[in-house]
């Protein structure tokens, strides 16, 4: 369960994280004000629960109160990654010198917590990492073992610190150790850690996602406000429209829309189309025998996706039957249409009937099946993903 900013800060200035003292506003009318309270000037940072405002355009610099209601006007008027924006943080403006990235999260396949550092903050710190994987620095720990002063210490070395900047950190560093061990956090981050011109610490943004299993353990979270809610934050309106259906969706920033056969497909979908360099749009999970109307159902979330560049659909016949999957695609393709480029493979159960139920369909109507390739058992799947990455890039 994600925070939002201003919430995550609540919480790392309880673990004495000096955090930028903005203020919440739900109108253009309290964005003015927030602005003239901070001395004329501030940013406006919408409070969505998503990451990458800054490039969707969420994050304004207002050089004055009048500059702060129209650009509020405008961002309480629009849709931040298809989010609605119902309140912005205005915080103060910083005289920035330098940006680091502080983070802590769970390395699962070693059971692991681990605590990620980087002098190369403020950006995307998985493509620092495929970029510059130098400036990326990492200490392991337990899951029950704590941090101590001198481990900080060291993390603060690697990120540069020195003298009085390098014992600010500390407290920081273990701050936010602290805090993503006390609220059962699956993430804890602070990018950018923002180094001033007058050599001052500040975490200017902060992420929090929480692992709502453990909110039990926290009412203190709901004597704040912070209340349980969708898993990694607002639910899009295909994921609105997904649960209406009763179709387990999610929707991802990637261009790829995946088509599963089952949960564990799907899963392993995904990881294929990470591996060969394509970024999934979406997880869907079909069910077990799903029926025509919900195939159909699924792929209207992936073809009106204005997101989505290429569809891939992989189906593992067991319980489900693949020609019963051939039939539910078919007649959503003559009936709906498609407008995106989809490849697909089946194998397992009836599979070889599923195939030709498609090539006789494309006979009668070659038109329909123009931008769908069908594979059977003998086109590994891994070339179907490759093919899939490969189409979503022709469509760019």
């Amino acid at each position: 369960m994600r925070l939002f900013e201003f919430e995550a800060k609540k919480l790392f200035a309880q673990k004495k994280i000096p955090v930028t003292q903005g203020i919440l506003a739900s109108s253009p009318e309290d964005a003015a004000a927030a602005v003239r309270e901070l001395g004329g000037e501030g940013v406006l940072k919408v409070q969505i629960l998503s990451g990458g405002r800054g490039k969707a355009g969420g994050i304004k610099k207002a050089e004055s109160p009048d500059e702060a209601y129209k650009i509020a006007e405008e961002l309480f008027a629009a849709k931040i990654k298809d989010y609605e924006v119902k309140q912005i943080l205005v915080d103060p403006l910083l005289d920035i010198a330098k940006e680091y990235y502080l983070g802590v999260t769970i390395d699962r396949a070693n059971y692991k917590i681990v605590f990620i550092a980087s002098p190369s903050g403020g950006v995307d710190i998985e493509e620092v990492a495929r970029t510059s994987p130098e400036k990326i620095y990492k200490e392991k720990f337990d899951i029950d073992e704590k941090m101590y002063g001198f481990e900080a210490f060291g993390i603060g070395k690697k990120l540069g610190f020195t003298g009085d900047k390098l014992k600010a950190s500390v407290p920081i560093i273990l701050g936010l150790y602290n805090a993503f061990k006390a609220y059962d956090c699956k993430l804890a981050e602070i990018n950018p850690l923002i180094e001033t011109t007058d050599g001052k610490l500040w975490a200017a943004d902060a992420r929090i996602s929480v692992d709502d299993d453990a909110l039990f353990r926290h009412k203190e979270l709901g004597e704040m406000g912070i209340e349980k809610r969708h898993e990694e934050g607002e639910m899009t309106e295909r994921e609105k429209q997904a649960r209406e259906w009763g179709i387990p969706y999610l929707d991802l920033e990637g261009d790829i829309g995946m088509f599963p056969g089952g949960a564990g497909f799907g899963i392993m979908g995904n990881d294929f189309i990470h591996y060969f360099g394509g970024k999934p749009a979406n997880f869907m999970d079909s069910g077990g025998g799903p029926s025509p109307e919900r195939l159909a159902r699924m792929l209207i979330l992936l073809d009106e996706n204005p997101n989505v560049k290429a569809i891939f659909g992989a189906r593992f016949g067991g319980i489900s039957r693949c020609d019963d999957f051939a039939k539910g695609v078919i007649q959503f393709l003559r009936e709906h249409g498609l407008s995106k480029p989809m490849v697909v493979r089946m194998t397992g159960n009836m599979w070889q009937e599923g195939v030709r139920l498609f090539e006789e369909a494309k006979e009668e109507t070659p038109e329909v099946f123009e931008k769908i390739e069908i594979h059977g058992i003998e086109t590994p799947i891994e070339e179907i993903s490759k093919r899939a990455v490969e189409l979503a890039k022709e469509a760019e």
